[in-house]
């Protein structure tokens, strides 16, 4: 594939933000020169207007530039003026949007009550019944033409009040038609949008944000990143006239998100490595973090995410020397892991592995290992391994004076690797002056610590020996500047991903390296992850470290240690206490590695919307839950208070339990 027809950024190797059109919502632009805006959505009954008011002024107050209702019905649409004047009373202005699922009569009404509404294509005047029908093309266009007359009455609203719309795919949403012709693919989710779109740009209507979703970032950021190739396409060919001055064509804002991302730590990394990328891409103009927690807790999350770039624009000299780099490793809208002869147990067919740095600590005992998944028994005198057990450890100058766990490695400076009495599991990490001087090394594995400067120095050198590259940088656009080093490394070689960070949060930790290195990740770049953190007056956290690392792992699907739970926000339409829930569930089930489990609210997202999830736990009516195998349910209307018993039950019943071992450890 020809690398112009591969574009869908600015740059590959430097951050600059892809300019849309502006569009207007309420009184906030999105899009254009605007900064990137942060929104939540209520999770309160529409009908109850003072709870909605209260939890939209929480969300507001806590920073979010819009709020999202659900309206599924007629009488919900109609709440929002209630809500609207409410507000409006208690002196807030913040625009309002309008979520619309089933009901174009719904739709209707809220747009001539708020500033935005939100339609999915896959179920706002479509079909979706999990069938797989055989569509000629007429048939397929008498689709389009039904879909165009229940529509347009929509789009003439909102162009008449005002009103902007958010057209949004979301990847298990898809309808049987879509499925049919294109699959459960990006590129089914873009040409999903596109039917719709095209119906509005008929009608002269522009005010459009754009958004592609799905529960798995990987989907997600190759969605996104193809519907921006095909909305460069079509600005080139100067398909659509220019409404602003400037000939932007048809490159509409983007709203950024990944669905059903979950909560804690896996919502927060899910959430970074699939938005993070595309920020790190110079792509998004509105953000939201769906967490499984209340809504005014998404709001700190999305809106650390984009300070970042607040004064991102400043680094574009600084890299724009080597910006017209643009050799891509692999199609950036199909996922392919950059291929590598494997070295030891890094790269080739391994997995992605994770490297602790103990380099810091002086005094080692074998708790000091507990930490990254390796655990000591002392009645067996013996070491056991978690699924998170670290594969490595960096020691530096250090040693250790007891038996260390069999299969971790042990990776120490070369001055202090060259002197040791006893090498196994030994392994030297050099600088790129002390490697090619060396005349000693490991006839296993080693490590080559490089920075952008270096590797320039030596790409074209010729590595005989068994050697792993270990990239690190100390820009500020860590993501883009590694993966220019990627673009220019020697081939074949594995790459170790290495990132230090000093004085943040915990939180901003795992959101600034899950953006970092998942971005990578997400683009099949590396073969392990080595983070550090060092905070003033701060215990280093070695356990939010090996977790976090592991959690990046786990949600570019690079290597799965644990359950992976797709858990909706929750919202007016939520028909049980989800978060509650949630952690009932994963307090059952978190030790089934590998396995997936779905937790929706309501019938609304739950059968479309956990895509590929092995089990589902679907709210369908109150105190009612239907539980699915895949897209299928099996049972229907549990009573909730035996809902949780009867879904292990079915996942035993299907060979997939697993029981649950408690390993006592001691030092």
């Amino acid at each position: 594939m020809e690398i112009d027809s591969l574009k869908y950024c600015n740059s590959l190797t430097g951050y600059s933000r892809l300019k849309t059109r502006e569009v207007r919502v309420g009184n906030i632009g999105i899009g254009g020169n605007n900064p990137i805006r942060v929104q939540s959505m209520t999770t309160t009954d529409t009908m109850d207007t003072l709870k909605t008011v209260e939890q939209s002024i929480r969300i507001i107050e806590a920073g979010g530039e819009l709020v999202r209702i659900t309206a599924p019905s007629m009488n919900e649409a109609n709440n929002l003026e209630n809500i609207k004047r409410e507000l409006i009373k208690r002196g807030y202005t913040t625009p309002l949007v309008a979520d619309i699922h089933f009901t174009p009569n719904a739709a209707e009404i809220a747009a001539r009550i708020v500033q935005k509404v939100r339609v999915n294509p896959g179920n706002y005047a479509d079909k979706k019944k999990f069938e797989h029908i055989e569509y000629t093309d007429a048939d397929y266009d008498a689709e389009i033409e039904r879909i165009r007359t229940r529509f347009t009455p929509l789009v003439k609203i909102c162009k008449e009040h005002g009103t902007a719309m958010r057209i949004g795919t979301n990847h298990g949403s898809l309808s049987d038609r879509i499925m049919s012709r294109y699959g459960d693919t990006p590129l089914g989710m873009v040409e999903s949008a596109f039917e719709f779109l095209r119906i509005c740009e008929e009608n002269k209507f522009y005010d459009i944000i754009l958004s592609m979703k799905s529960s798995n970032p990987i989907v997600m950021v190759e969605a996104y990143r193809l519907l921006v190739n095909r909305m460069v396409e079509r600005q080139n060919s100067k398909i659509l006239p220019s409404t602003d001055g400037e000939d932007l064509g048809g490159v509409y804002p983007l709203h950024l998100g990944v669905t059903e991302a979950g909560e804690g730590e896996d919502g927060r990394i899910k959430s970074s490595v699939g938005i993070g990328t595309l920020l790190e891409d110079g792509l998004g103009d509105t953000i939201r973090v769906s967490l499984t927690e209340d809504p005014e807790f998404e709001i700190p999350v999305a809106k650390q995410l984009v300070e970042r770039y607040h004064h991102r624009t400043s680094l574009r000299e600084l890299i724009s020397e080597t910006s017209n780099i643009q050799r891509p490793t692999s199609n950036p809208f199909e996922y392919k892991r950059r291929e590598t002869h494997a070295v030891h147990n890094v790269g080739g067919h391994n997995v992605p592995r994770v490297i602790a740095d103990f380099s810091g600590i002086e005094k080692f005992t074998r708790a000091t290992f507990f930490s990254i998944g390796h655990n000591y028994s002392v009645p067996r005198n013996d070491w056991s391994n978690s699924d998170q057990a670290a594969d490595y450890i960096f020691l530096g100058d250090n040693l250790v004076d007891f038996k260390t766990p069999e299969p971790l490695g042990l990776i120490y400076n070369y001055r202090a690797w060259k002197n040791l009495s006893d090498r196994n599991n030994a392994y030297p990490l050099f600088s790129v002056k002390e490697f090619l001087s060396a005349e000693e090394k490991s006839e296993e594995i080693n490590f080559i610590l490089m920075d952008n400067d270096s590797l320039y120095k030596v790409q074209s050198t010729k590595y005989n020996e068994p050697v792993v590259l270990v990239f690190e940088t100390k820009s500020e656009a860590a993501m883009t500047e590694l993966r220019k080093m990627f673009f220019v490394s020697p081939p074949a070689i594995p790459v170790i991903i290495r990132r230090k960070y000093s004085d943040i949060s915990p939180e901003q930790f795992q959101l600034f390296s899950a953006t970092d290195v998942g971005g990578l990740l997400v683009d099949g770049l590396g073969d392990g992850v080595w983070l550090t953190l060092n905070n003033k007056h701060q215990t280093t956290n070695n356990k939010l470290i090996n977790t976090t690392s592991f959690g990046i792992l786990q949600a570019t699907r690079t290597r799965i240690s644990k359950t992976d739970y797709i858990s909706c926000p929750s919202c007016g339409r939520t028909l049980f206490e989800l978060q509650e829930t949630t952690a009932r569930i994963r307090a059952r089930t978190n030790h089934l590695k590998g396995l997936k489990i779905a937790i929706m609210g309501c019938i609304v997202n739950g059968p479309g919307e956990m895509a590929d999830a092995d089990y589902g736990y679907v709210g369908t009516g109150v105190g009612k839950i239907n539980l699915y195998k895949g897209k299928e349910i099996v049972r229907r209307n549990v009573q909730t208070e035996n809902a949780v018993d009867e879904l292990v039950e079915l996942i035993k019943s299907n060979g997939d339990w697993v029981e649950e071992t408690n390993l006592q450890a001691a030092d």
